[in-house]
């Protein structure tokens, strides 16, 4: 999620990212978001001034034993660092 205003840049990961997104809008209407950057755009320009993007999404696997969730650690982690944020 990105700040269009200030460019300020939020990046997660999630198992099922469009259930996440409709948290993270449910947050922001309710002024209950934790990043107070995002919110306080939020309010000033609503979802117009943020853009949500999908960076990448990981591609069901057959074996039993993939690690989804260290595969979502380590995507968020590059793209946090593409984007110069703190680890």
């Amino acid at each position: 999620m990105r700040a269009r205003e200030s460019g300020h840049v939020l990046v997660g990961s999630s198992r099922n990212v469009h259930a996440s997104l409709n948290r993270v809008r449910f947050e922001l209407r309710m002024g209950s978001h934790k990043d107070r950057v995002l919110q306080a755009e939020w309010k000033r320009g609503g979802e117009a001034a943020l853009s949500f993007e999908i960076l990448e999404m990981v591609k069901e696997r057959d074996d039993p034993d993939f690690d989804y969730a260290a595969e979502l650690r380590g995507l968020e982690q590059i793209h946090r660092q593409l984007q110069g944020l703190a680890a």
